[in-house]
């Protein structure tokens, strides 16, 4: 890999990991589409760039989620009460979403995300704390939703807030609480996501640097500055007012939304 490679692996984990800490998605939405053009800059195969850009994303979060939710944490937002119901579910959905992902197509994969990214966003923009008029559900419903999660994080490798917040703040669960929560969240989809990718790629034939669909130089050159930039984020956050925060994290999900459906539909 090359001086300028790693350079711009370093500031895609920078602007990834100031994301996680601000708007809880583990920055796997921002790191996927950035991670797919740098691959392709170095000819990967083409058949496997958009599994390894999700694979390696998603590893990333192993270390991202710890600094952002220690920043959380501090605050007490995180409501653990939520994470350690919905955890069993994250595990089994994530580990299934790695073999789905993996027997995929990539326009299918990109295609998908584009899609039901768009979806959260309309309905992070259009349901306001007043509106919200769920509950949470029991341990079974939310080991339900946890599987569900898991399922959908591990097959677009991001962190489950694209799901986790909208999932939360309908139940009422304040906007705050939700993005420390759902980042809490992010450490099991990661863990078993990654378990996933390894095993379903171990029999592939991928460049030198991959273990399974994990590629570890841009893994290890993501995570130096992720780590970093995860609590500032967390920091700004806590700063913002609820309005502007929800409406931050839709922006965000629609422009992510709008690349992968074009690079889904023309880009392969």
């Amino acid at each position: 890999m090359t001086l300028a490679l790693v350079g711009w692996f370093l500031l895609l984990g920078a602007a990834t990991g100031f994301a996680a800490g601000l708007l809880g998605i583990g920055g796997g939405m921002v790191m996927v589409p950035f991670i797919t053009m740098l691959l392709t800059s170095k000819a990967f195969p083409p058949e496997h760039i958009v599994k390894v850009a999700i694979a390696t994303s998603l590893t990333t979060i192993l270390f991202t989620s710890v600094s952002s939710v220690r920043a959380h944490a501090q605050r007490g937002a995180v409501r653990w009460d939520i994470a350690r119901t919905l955890a069993p579910g994250i595990v089994i959905g994530s580990l299934a979403g790695a073999q789905i992902a993996a027997a995929l197509r990539g326009s299918v994969l990109s295609i998908g995300f584009g899609g039901f990214v768009a979806l959260m966003a309309t309905r992070m923009l259009v349901e306001r704390p007043r509106d919200a008029h769920g509950s949470l559900p029991g341990n079974a419903g939310r080991f339900g939703m946890g599987t569900v999660i898991g399922l959908a994080s591990a097959i677009v490798g991001a962190g489950g807030g694209f799901i986790t917040v909208p999932f939360l703040t309908r139940a009422r669960v304040k906007i705050h609480e939700a993005v420390a929560t759902s980042a809490a969240c992010g450490f099991p989809i990661a863990l078993a996501g990654t378990a996933g990718y390894v095993y379903a790629g171990w029999q592939r034939d991928l460049p030198a640097g991959t273990i399974g669909y994990i590629y570890l130089p841009a893994l290890a050159s993501i995570v130096t500055t992720s780590m970093v930039t995860a609590p500032l984020g967390a920091r700004v956050a806590h700063a913002m007012d609820v309005g502007r925060l929800r409406s931050l994290f839709a922006m965000l999900l629609y422009a992510l939304a709008a690349y992968m459906l074009w690079k889904g539909l023309y880009g392969h």
